[in-house]
């Protein structure tokens, strides 16, 4: 076992269950062992060996005041970091671990956005279970919700709580927060399937935490003693699960050591009735933050960003991933964009003003964590000084009578003017890094100080003259005094005149030139300065801490002059948009409609020459099915009516001429998916969940955007389920919907459900070529432009041609030759077989779409196809319709269909079955019964031959 500085370290190392250690010893801080090695690879340090107790041990070492860039880059790798201090004892020195640096406590990060951390809850007091920590580590592991969740985000000290009810919605917020780690409780972490989950949505870390921190007496407490007793009640937190997981958090930064627990100074709760819902597939979908690729640039929050500071980028995300119910909140919104998108003048004052602001909200965390310097509290000091100049930029101009105003009224700005003139008088304008070398105030600031740095100031200049003043009293050339960590202060005397030093001087160092000595008086000096020195930095590091806890005293009302720049920030970044991209303030209202004159994509529009087009949702025309080719623009089309809803209800102007936009309580979108194989979920089965979600939580005051429903599986599956969800949307839901499909079949649904109506994206077709117009018409498609589309993705031109080939036939339910190559048996024209069997030639079938199979002959022109059914993919008829059609027949040297027999020349089934299929009325019988009975009729009439 090492004994030493090693086996200190190993013992503190075993202490902890951090990744990594880094110990300080005297000026640096040390890795050894494990941890020195993966420092090393990781941020390229050098290793050396440390020898203890006869055995050798990898080294690596940063010095003392560089060891928060390396703790940086560990912890956003994902490693927890201890960090363990060293301090003087009676018998010289000790060491202990400080602080643990984890991935959701970093504090010194460069990144603009939020950084959370996260604890889940959920309820262990089920039926047969017991409640508590306990409970919750011996419950079910059964799925669901409800559960508590809270987020705190340490460098600014937003303290956020909420219950919602299930999976689902607890995977939408978390994906809105993207918490940097996340605490699961007992009964959560036992949930591996969730955790799954979590994992997937979100690129954070999960980390184990004591149980007994989660339970509830435990985290009740921790809440009181941080926010106050009565503050639950009176921010109206009524969920213990939400309690609970908030002190789980509080718990953690405390046993962590970040020091940040006096920034956390409001309690904020949170719920559905107040935001719209989101969830995680929708805001992926819209794109809102990220593209679908997990790029920033080309996502809603880039289109907008004009911020001009960290806070208030931060709160323009926020806006747009959490909007708003509130009628009241949206419209002084909406009032103070338009106010200043119409005053240039005074918004663009504005923002230059809020342009030099730092970010206060993290500089609050800073001071209250002990870790801020002079340099920090320098920046509180100019960020205060612009409180009178943003009141000026608002007070006299158009902006003085809107709700701009409104954001500056209740700031203390006497507080505020207080507080920046105590950090004006104290700091230096210039003040070093490190706090303990002195310089860090000002002259006038404390008369002890002042008395100290006088004097050393004084001892300062006797040493500065003292060269000056041995030259002329011994007549020597060549003298300078100067001071190094070795010898201290010395004079240098030339070799050359070192002869003629008078006798006090003695000897300390022979250099190549030169010689170096000391005197009593010098060495007193010396002492003096050294003592000045250290008195000076010790008093002047305490005034320092003094100031800053007098900063930190006042963290709230740095976090209320942060607020306030984020506020005006975003409002004159959405105004900026507005006013040079040609955007509407929307007219909010209570009915159910989504009235929309010329709209337009928010981010497509920056980047290509966009068609507006206009759009009506309301009681009478409630659902839309939109119908058009491929690339044609359906889904631009019905993302940007998402995405107007949006804007509006998070308080922005939006992209149109003119839009009313009746308020919402949940959008939700399925537009396309991938396969999630690490999940053990197909692209169906993605899809279907994604069903099976908005169905389950879309009310009548929704908007849901599907685009493609059934398209992976066959069709007629996909028909049926496509058509049963659009009745229950329409009959049950009742939430207006915009439905994009290929299935042309749905179109009828417009003659029989009154709120169904159809939109298509226009094409024109002239000579062969077709053009993708764009535009919105009301009314169905008639075809789908596949092959078309094809061939604009550069598909080779034979099998564009052939493709065009087998779509006539289909459409004319013709008989298609299934060419055969060359292989084996030359051509037709050349001694093949013709038979299918391997060798050249052509097989003429019909192929089957409902079995999804090629029916005919067993070779040749002259074998008997059996009948095609309609294709859903090229506009035809309906799939309903197709078992209306008749039994076709080819003869050896023709195409042409012949006619049915009449039915005395059929055999009793089969005349049975055609009279039953007389009789069916396609417009009342469900597709999923109508398939039923279809195959029934095959089995009694031969399986295939119909």
């Amino acid at each position: 076992m090492p004994t030493g500085i090693v086996g200190e370290f190993l013992d503190l190392k075993a202490e902890t269950d951090a990744d990594v250690l880094a110990m300080q010893c005297g000026d640096f801080y040390e890795f050894f062992a494990d941890d020195a090695e993966l420092v090393a690879d990781e941020l390229d340090l050098t290793v050396s060996q440390k020898s203890s107790h006869g055995s050798s041990y990898p080294m690596a070492g940063v010095p003392l005041t560089e060891l928060t860039p390396y703790v940086k880059a560990l912890v956003e790798r994902g490693y927890r970091v201890a960090v363990a201090d060293q301090y003087e004892t009676a018998d010289g020195h000790a060491r202990e671990i400080t602080r643990v640096v984890t991935p959701g406590t970093l504090l010194e990060t460069a990144d603009d956005d939020a950084r959370y951390l996260a604890a889940i809850v959920r309820d262990g007091g089920r039926a047969g279970g017991t409640t508590g920590a306990a409970g919750e580590a011996a419950g079910s592991d059964d799925a669901g919700g409800p559960y508590g969740l809270a987020l705190a985000d340490v460098t600014t000290g937003r303290f956020l709580v909420t219950e919602v009810d299930d999976t689902s919605d607890l995977r939408a917020e978390l994906y809105r927060f993207d918490p940097a780690e996340v605490l699961p409780g007992p009964r959560v972490r036992n949930d591996d399937a969730l955790l799954g989950a979590v994992r997937e949505d979100l690129s954070g870390s999960l980390s184990v935490f004591d149980a007994e921190a989660f339970a509830p007496g435990r985290a009740s407490h921790a809440v009181r003693e941080q926010f106050g007793r009565e503050t639950a009640d009176s921010v109206g937190i009524d969920s213990d699960l939400a309690l609970r997981a908030a002190g789980a958090v509080l718990g953690y930064v405390e046993e962590t050591g970040a020091g940040v627990l006096a920034s956390m100074t409001r309690l904020t709760a949170y719920g559905d009735g107040d935001h719209v819902e989101l969830d995680a597939t929708t805001q992926r979908n819209l794109e809102l933050t990220a593209t679908m690729r997990g790029d920033r640039d080309g996502s809603l929050f880039e289109t907008l960003d004009h911020t001009v500071s960290a806070a208030g980028g931060r709160l323009l995300r926020e806006w747009l991933t959490r909007p708003r119910r509130d009628r009241g909140t949206l419209d002084q919104r909406l009032d103070a964009v338009e106010a200043l998108a119409s005053a240039a003048l005074a918004r663009d004052r504005l923002r230059e003003t809020l342009g030099d602001a730092y970010d206060l909200e993290r500089l609050a965390a800073r001071t209250t964590s002990g870790s801020a310097g002079a340099r920090e509290l320098l920046s509180v000091r100019d960020t205060l000084a612009l409180v009178p100049a943003m009141v000026d930029a608002v007070e006299g101009t158009a902006l003085a009578d809107s709700p701009v105003a409104a954001v500056l009224r209740d700031l203390d700005r006497d507080r505020a003017r207080e507080l920046h003139t105590e950090l004006a008088d104290a700091l230096a304008d210039d003040p070093p890094k490190t706090k303990t070398q002195g310089g860090l105030l000002r002259t006038g600031y404390d008369d002890e100080l002042d008395e100290l740095i006088a004097s050393h100031e004084e001892a300062v200049e006797w040493l500065d003259t003292l060269a000056e003043r041995e030259k002329r009293q011994y007549g020597l050339n060549h003298v300078t005094v100067d001071r190094n960590k070795t010898d201290g202060y010395y004079i240098q005397v030339g070799k050359s005149v070192a002869d003629q030093v008078p006798e006090h001087y003695r000897e300390i160092k022979t250099l190549k030139n030169s010689k170096r000595f000391v005197t009593e008086e010098l060495e007193e000096r010396e002492r003096e300065v050294l003592r000045l020195e250290e008195a000076r930095g010790e008093l002047e590091y305490e005034l320092f801490e003094e100031l800053r806890e007098r900063v930190a005293d006042d963290a709230e009302l740095l976090q209320d002059v942060g607020r306030v720049v984020a506020e005006l920030d975003a409002l004159a970044s959405l105004a900026t948009h507005a006013a040079g991209n040609d955007w509407t303030r929307p007219e909010l209202t209570e009915e159910r409609r989504l009235d929309v004159d010329a709209g337009r994509h928010p981010v497509v529009e920056r980047t290509t020459d966009f068609v507006p087009n206009d759009l009506r949702l309301d009681d009478e025309r409630g659902f839309l099915i939109v119908t058009g080719p491929n690339m044609s623009g359906k889904s631009t089309y019905m993302r940007q009516a998402a995405l107007i809803q949006l804007l509006a209800q998070a308080g922005s102007f939006v992209p149109a001429r003119a839009a009313t936009v009746g308020i919402v309580d949940g959008i939700y979108t399925r537009v396309g998916a991938l396969d999630e194989l690490a999940q053990g979920r197909s692209t169906f089965m993605v899809e279907m969940q994604e069903l099976s979600n908005i169905l389950h939580s879309a009310t009548a005051d929704s908007l849901v955007i599907l685009d493609e429903v059934g398209r992976g599986t066959a069709t007629y599956d996909g028909i049926s389920i496509a058509w049963a969800a659009t009745e229950y949307l329409h009959n049950e839901v009742r939430a207006r919907t915009l439905f994009a499909t290929h299935y042309h079949e749905l179109t009828t649904l417009a003659d029989h459900l009154p709120r169904v109506a159809n939109v298509h994206v226009a094409v024109d077709e002239r000579d062969g070529d077709v053009t993708f117009l764009r535009t919105v018409r009301d009314g169905p498609t008639n075809r789908s432009y596949g092959v078309h589309v094809a061939d604009l993705a550069g598909v080779p031109a034979p099998v564009v041609g052939r493709a065009d080939e087998v779509l006539d036939r289909l459409r004319e339910e013709k008989a298609i030759e299934a060419k055969g190559g060359s292989r084996g048996g030359g051509d037709d024209g050349d001694g093949g077989t013709g038979d299918g069997s391997g060798g050249a030639g052509t097989k003429q079938v019909v192929f089957d779409l409902s079995s999804g199979s090629f029916a005919g002959g067993n070779g040749g022109a002259g074998s008997e196809p059996g009948r095609a059914a309609r294709s859903s993919e090229n506009g035809s008829e309906p799939a309903g319709s197709a078992a209306e059609g008749t039994e076709a027949s080819e003869s050896n040297d023709s195409d042409e269909r012949t006619a049915v027999p009449d039915d005395d020349r059929l055999d009793p089934e089969t005349a049975a079955v055609i009279e039953e299929l007389r009789g069916v009325d396609l417009a009342e019988t469900a597709p999923v019964e109508l398939i039923s009975r279809v195959n029934e009729w095959q089995d009694r009439i031969g399986g295939d031959s119909v």
